[in-house]
């Protein structure tokens, strides 16, 4: 197997702030595996919160021989050994898995949904993110996403009302508010939640730090609104821990090393009997696609990362009023943009 890697600067077509802090480029690595005359294609979108950056990723994929694995279809055996060098590397690990699943669809000329045996008919709607802004502007941003039929909201701050506000002035749509683990005690969760249960939200997705897991158990018992764990769910020997405190979890592929350990979470997670969202960083359409492949088993998407951008160089996922729908071309689906 042949790896190749290239970086690239996603721009963003907002500054997109959230209750840790605020980007407006994304840096990104595309990941090439090439064997037998076939190229497969993955990206590592690194996720700062978990001590990832570009140029972890780099070293990480520069240092990388893959040369003791003959046959990409061992995905098994070959991401057993990326994990043995440690816990972290999670986007870099994402990357080789998600291109060797690329190679694998290509070379059997199907779609990822189809090998594993999923309908694309059932894909969910996206929901489309605000960030935290100025009211102004998140009108703006609001009457920009008049295609999705569901928002999600980015709350965890002191302005969280006046954001809200400025929403509701704009649309009565279905909201779903992640706070970041931006409330940092009991009861400013409580309140918080209290309040939101009055406002057309379905659900809460992290309200406070992961570190404080017994809080967010003790707010759960208290509030009607599910709550969703987004910064707590990384890999899926998470899961079982998380059961008293939330109702589900949001996998991630760039948290979860990608396709391999994303099916093994959702699973988990169902036998815990727990819902599924499956969501996103900022990342290309290459990312954004490979995760859409396994919305079918998901009962909640937040697949927007690509469309927040303004320079996405692929083709892939299609959204027809927020829902997803998929390419039916082999592996994850995703073309180069021509010029």
């Amino acid at each position: 197997m042949r790896l190749r890697t290239w970086e690239y600067d996603l721009t963003l077509k907002h500054p997109f702030t959230i209750s840790r802090g605020s980007v407006s480029t994304k840096t990104v690595i595309i990941t090439e595996i090439e064997h037998d005359g076939v190229t497969g294609l993955g990206e590592a979108a690194p996720i700062s919160r978990y001590g990832e950056t570009a140029a972890t990723v780099r070293d990480f994929l520069q240092n990388l021989d893959l040369s003791a694995f003959p046959d990409p279809f061992a995905v098994e055996e070959i991401m057993a050994s990326l994990g043995r060098t440690g816990e972290g590397n999670t986007a870099a690990r994402a990357s080789i898995d998600l291109a060797l699943h690329d190679w694998i669809g290509k070379t059997l000329g199907i779609p990822l949904y189809r090998y594993w045996g999923l309908d694309r008919a059932k894909t969910p709607v996206s929901s489309f993110t605000i960030g935290i802004d100025e009211p102004e502007v998140i009108e703006a941003k609001v009457r920009e996403a008049e295609a999705y039929p569901v928002l999600k909201v980015k709350l965890g701050t002191e302005r969280d009302e006046e954001i809200l506000r400025a929403i509701r002035r704009c649309t009565e749509k279905p909201l779903r508010v992640d706070a970041n683990e931006g409330w940092t005690t009991r009861e400013e969760a409580l309140r918080k939640i209290q309040w939101l249960e009055t406002e057309g939200v379905e659900f809460v997705e992290q309200p406070m730090p992961a570190a404080d897991l017994a809080g967010t158990a003790w707010v759960r018992k208290r509030v009607k609104l599910p709550i969703v764990a987004d910064e707590n769910s990384i890999r899926a020997h998470d899961v079982p821990d998380l059961r008293e405190a939330f109702d589900g979890v949001n996998l991630k592929l760039m948290k979860s090393t990608g396709l391999r350990e994303g099916l093994q979470l959702i699973h988990t997670a169902r036998s815990c009997g727990m819902s599924v969202m499956i969501g996103c960083m900022i990342e290309t359409s290459l990312g954004i696609t490979a995760a859409a492949h396994l919305s079918p088993l998901a009962d909640w998407a937040d697949l927007d990362g690509s469309a927040l951008t303004s320079n996405d160089p692929f083709d892939g996922v299609v959204f027809d009023r927020g829902r997803l729908i998929l390419p039916d071309r082999p592996g994850i689906g995703v073309v180069k943009k021509q010029g």
